[in-house]
């Protein structure tokens, strides 16, 4: 099955055309500036995506067999990949209360797609889907139950393709039994998040009822006392919106050393810059407390997986989030750990008590691949 997969952004399309179950890559690339310099609208973007799939020698447009939309947002309706049909694309815009951000692009995708490609399946797979099988206790805010299940309030998690696609080759390379693996996804970027899992499925993750809660990010502040949203509107004089977008656009990394590029913070930590030293404090600090914190809910850890753009590619961070934490287990090789290299492997000492690894994230093809496979269980 030849699948395209579309991530829309709201300034951008990513897409990917693969062959699955094997998960060759035929064409891939993605599409900037949408409605600023580039293509006007995502229909737009969509009719410049099919030429260049036209274009392209090896494919025609006749050639996709289905295609794959990654959705942030599936509330607790969706919890598996879903043929998207008029009600369905409904369902994933209503939702877009629950993500402003990401859910309109999505859906924007979505419909553009049909419209250019209205005679092969559509099928949507939800970042918030993989952690739907977080136990009741581990997602349920401690608000009036009526209140939460009026506004749909609970811990949804978020990159659930990520972690799922990491969490199961980390358990490919452990080897052994499956269903005894426990495994510490960190996917680390821009957003961030981490994952508790157990036998292949998600006990807890950090990101909660949107992607604010959790990890320090390049621009979302992360945890924080809930109380100093009420305190920055009141003392502060801030409106609902100038919260919002102080919390999750100039918080975090950016609001502590001026830059949400982790490479300049780590350059600049390692001169001994005060403010990048103190950045990359606090941002390890949050890291460990979520490692301790998950290994504990887990009762031990057979793995510790990075993942992302900062989990890939930064030795230094994936060092300062292991740091002291050798009498847990957890150690990572100097020598491993500073080598680049772009394929999965194991950063830990032979023989240590826990296997930390770096394992590049294909969302792109776990996408592909859940397509392939409720289109093959739909026939």
């Amino acid at each position: 099955m030849r699948v395209l997969v579309l991530n829309a952004g709201s300034s951008s399309i990513k897409y990917q055309v693969l062959d699955v179950p094997g998960g060759t890559s035929v064409l891939a690339g993605s599409l900037q500036d949408i409605g600023s310099g580039g293509p006007s609208d995502h229909a737009g973007a969509l009719t410049e995506i099919l030429g260049i799939v036209d274009d392209d020698l090896s494919l025609g447009p006749g050639d996709i067999d289905a295609i794959g939309h990654r959705v942030v947002h599936g509330g607790e309706r969706f919890t598996s990949p879903t043929l998207i049909t008029e009600e369905v694309e409904s369902h994933i815009d209503s939702l877009s209360r629950l993500a402003p951000l990401h859910n309109p692009a999505n859906v924007q995708g979505i419909r553009a797609a049909r419209a250019a490609f209205p005679d092969v399946p559509h099928v949507a797979v939800f970042d918030t889907a993989f952690h739907h099988t977080m136990p009741q206790h581990a997602s349920t805010v401690a608000l009036p139950r009526d209140v939460s299940e009026q506004l749909g309030i609970k811990k949804y998690g978020f990159h659930g393709t990520s972690h799922s696609y990491v969490s199961r080759v980390a358990s490919e390379m452990l080897g052994g039994d499956p269903s005894e693996h426990r495994i510490i996804t960190a996917h680390l970027g821009n957003g961030s998040s981490i994952a508790a899992i157990r036998s292949g499925m998600c006990l807890d993750t950090s990101m909660g009822f949107t992607p604010l809660q959790g990890l320090v990010m390049g621009t979302r502040a992360g945890d924080l006392d809930p109380a100093i949203v009420t305190h920055l509107m009141s003392a502060g004089g801030m409106s609902v919106e100038e919260v919002e977008e102080l919390l999750n656009t100039q918080s975090g990394l950016l609001g502590l050393a001026g830059t949400s590029d982790f490479r300049d913070i780590t350059q600049r930590a390692t001169a001994g810059e005060p403010t990048a030293v103190l950045a990359l404090q606090v941002w390890a600090w949050r890291m460990r407390h979520y490692i301790g914190a998950y290994l504990a809910l887990l009762g031990g850890l057979d793995a510790l997986v990075f993942t992302g753009g900062i989990g890939e590619n930064s030795s230094l961070g994936r060092e300062r989030a292991t740091e002291g934490l050798e009498f847990l287990g957890i150690t990572v090789d100097r020598y491993l750990n500073g080598h680049s290299k772009n394929h999965p492997r194991f950063i830990s000492p032979a023989g240590a008590d826990v296997a930390v690894m770096v394992i590049p994230t294909n969302e792109e093809l776990e996408i592909a691949t859940q397509v392939h496979d409720v289109l093959a269980q739909a026939r």
